[in-house]
């Protein structure tokens, strides 16, 4: 019985949430407990039937369950209705101009201030709509994960380089155009790249780009069988809210899920300099359009 119920938490983790849940291992949920509440300590209650809404927050640290001093790397809304097969994924990006206990700042900022509990309640704000999930990995099981499964193969549109000495450790970034399969290191590396033509809109499409294929290949049937290796690889990068309960009550229907069809949007708006830094401002009616028509249902009446 173990086994299957572990099968089905695995089903679900890698097709519902497609990129943050990829790496929630089932000790972390044991170990949490069954209770689940919000941002503010209130009990959770599912808002649609069949259908599960989270923040999902990417750190590029060494210790998943740092707060302070931590800012996101990557900030996704997601979706999945498990009885339509839809999975719907808005992208906010890093630099987008929000308030942030009243003051004005960059949103990936709010972890930093406050962890995950403050990140979810600064997208409820920004977005108006009630957000009970959140989902946080390092980046540093990014890379685990894809050696544990062999890696994963990418087709890269364009070169790719860049090179920063004094990081700790030096990063050297360095791809030519084509498929190929990547290691651990080098998805971490694809993930990490920012010098796109378009800036953070080209760095937000190949994040959305690599958790579609990561999830399309973490659910091959050889991958399948490696479950237990990939929960011991990658249970210590997760930090999430969602009890194991949760996860079996969705288990049975995650094969109703179409990684293929995911929908992926991203914050509208456009980049601005304002008082020397960049930030991206975004389009308040066209952000509350796409907001209505992705996540209407969660809308916050005022």
């Amino acid at each position: 019985m173990y086994i299957l119920k572990k099968k089905f938490i695995i089903t679900f983790l890698l097709s519902t949430l497609v990129f943050g849940l990829v790496f929630t291992g089932i000790d972390k949920f044991i170990l949490g407990g069954e209770t689940e509440t919000t941002a503010d300590g209130e009990e959770i209650e599912n808002k649609v039937e069949d259908e599960i809404l989270v923040l999902f927050l990417g750190v590029d640290g060494n210790d998943v369950n740092q707060e302070k001093g931590l800012r996101t790397d990557t900030m996704i809304l997601g979706k999945a209705n498990f009885d339509t097969g839809e999975i719907e994924l808005l992208s906010i990006p890093r630099d987008t101009r929000v308030q942030i206990n009243g003051k004005e700042d960059k949103i990936n900022h709010a972890h930093s201030f406050g962890g995950p509990k403050l990140a979810m309640r600064t997208v409820e704000d920004f977005l108006h709509i009630d957000i009970d999930y959140y989902v946080k990995v390092d980046f540093v099981g990014i890379k685990e994960i894809v050696d544990a499964i062999g890696g994963v193969e990418l087709d890269i549109k364009e070169r790719m380089y860049y090179h920063d000495p004094v990081a700790k450790p030096p990063l050297l970034i360095d791809f030519q155009p084509g498929v190929q399969e990547l290691n651990g290191q080098e998805a971490h590396n694809f993930l990490r790249f920012r010098s796109y033509p378009n800036g953070d809109i080209g760095r937000v499409e190949a994040q959305q780009y690599f958790m579609k294929e990561l999830a399309k290949q973490l659910l091959t049937p050889k991958n399948l069988l490696r479950m237990d290796r990939l929960i011991k690889t990658y249970y210590d990068y997760v930090d999430t809210n969602i009890a194991i309960s949760t996860m079996l009550k969705y288990g049975l229907a995650a094969k109703n899920l179409e990684v293929d069809n995911m929908r992926t949007e991203m914050v509208p708006g456009e980049s601005t300099m304002i008082n020397g830094i960049s930030y991206w401002s975004y389009d308040m009616l066209e952000t509350s359009l796409l907001v209505e028509e992705l996540f209407g249902e969660y809308k916050i009446e005022y």
